[in-house]
């Protein structure tokens, strides 16, 4: 019998054509061609945020004071804001201040005549007048939020610091500044005078020491949000440079004070004036935060302890020498206060990758 040649030996199959792929060649069938390609594997970590979802970003590189002057940005959309955003808080403090006033009223003094009672609530003879007043003041934290993302489609974190969020380190540590330094010079001004105060705790301090420990650090922080804040950025970016924001909202708070001779008024505006100068150098809110938190919380501490709430509350006019020690404590917490962002290397300005 004749041996098979090789070209017998596979059969039919051994006849058939040679295949120029491999994996015939090699005896084993291709894989039949997917309907639709594998889907790539995302990288571990969140997932990324859509545009849309973003608000309007701020340009690369902005300092505080000019996170709205964005592509979108217009001139009126800051002029709206602003009269929104003085509107609303005209308009919510007085309703919640009075609301707070006449629930406190009607169910812990209601033998007392509510006329009686209202005047000597707002002129912080009682607490339920610091209380509504505090809690009014606090909506502009709300508002500010509200007219940010309505008129402007920005995010309220923004509001923060450029980067964006509030950095807690950086505020602790500016609480611990602010408390040495506002009252190591208020300590020196005391030293100095000619008349020092008298220590005595006030008719009702315990239920007013509630009050300031619970809500005061939520009214200096709603101040500075707004006028620190969103005043800040609103008029910053207006214009090309941001001292137009800075002085503007200083002026604008100050002169919110209502009824103030000239020292007081200097003293205010200088507050105003280093806390955006620090906001602006600083790139966010912590340093005016901490600087308002102390002197108020302070402020009427010493005043229950001294004289009275409502004497503090009734204060129009001060002396010279008044409010050169306060410029004083104001000016050498805003060098601390820069002193200790420049050692933690915190970011000024806002950053592509924080943007995005």
């Amino acid at each position: 019998m004749a041996k098979p040649t090789p070209r017998d030996a596979g059969g039919p199959r051994a006849r058939s054509v040679r295949s120029g792929n491999p994996a015939v060649r090699s005896g084993h069938a291709a894989p039949a061609p997917s309907a639709r390609p594998p889907r790539p594997r995302r990288p571990p970590g969140p997932a990324p945020v859509p545009l849309a979802d973003q608000g309007v970003l701020p340009p690369d590189g902005a300092v505080y004071p000019q996170i709205l002057r964005g592509e979108s940005f217009v001139w009126w959309r800051s002029v709206l804001g602003i009269v929104m955003g003085l509107s609303l808080y005209v308009l919510l403090t007085t309703l919640i201040s009075r609301l707070v006033v006449t629930v406190a009223w009607s169910t812990t003094a209601a033998n007392v005549p509510y006329a009686d009672y209202f005047t000597q609530a707002f002129a912080f003879e009682r607490p339920a007048g610091m209380l509504g007043a505090n809690l009014g003041i606090a909506t502009l934290i709300p508002i500010s939020w509200a007219v940010l993302t309505v008129v402007h489609q920005v995010k309220p974190r923004w509001l923060s610091s450029v980067q964006p969020r509030i950095r807690w380190r950086y505020l602790l540590a500016c609480l611990g500044v602010a408390l040495v330094a506002l009252n190591g010079v208020q300590l020196l001004s005391i030293l100095l005078a000619t008349e020092r105060p008298t220590f005595g705790v006030q008719a009702g301090f315990w239920g007013f020491l509630v009050v300031i420990i619970l809500t005061s650090p939520l009214q200096a922080a709603a101040e500075e949000i707004f006028f620190r804040g969103y005043l800040l950025q609103a008029l910053g970016s207006m214009v090309a440079q941001p001292w137009f924001g800075v002085i503007g909202s200083s002026v604008v708070f100050a002169l919110l004070h209502g009824t103030q001779n000239w020292p007081l008024f200097i003293n205010r505006l200088a507050f105003g004036l280093l806390a955006a100068i620090l906001v602006w150098r600083t790139g966010g809110l912590e340093a005016g935060i901490a600087a308002h938190v102390i002197n108020n919380v302070c402020a009427y501490l010493i005043a229950g302890l001294t004289t009275s709430i409502a004497t503090l509350k009734a204060t129009q006019s001060i002396g010279w020498a008044e409010a050169g020690f306060g410029v004083a404590g104001f000016a050498v917490f805003a060098v601390l206060a820069y002193l200790v962002s420049r050692a933690m290397k915190l970011r000024t300005r806002v950053h592509p990758s924080a943007a995005r």
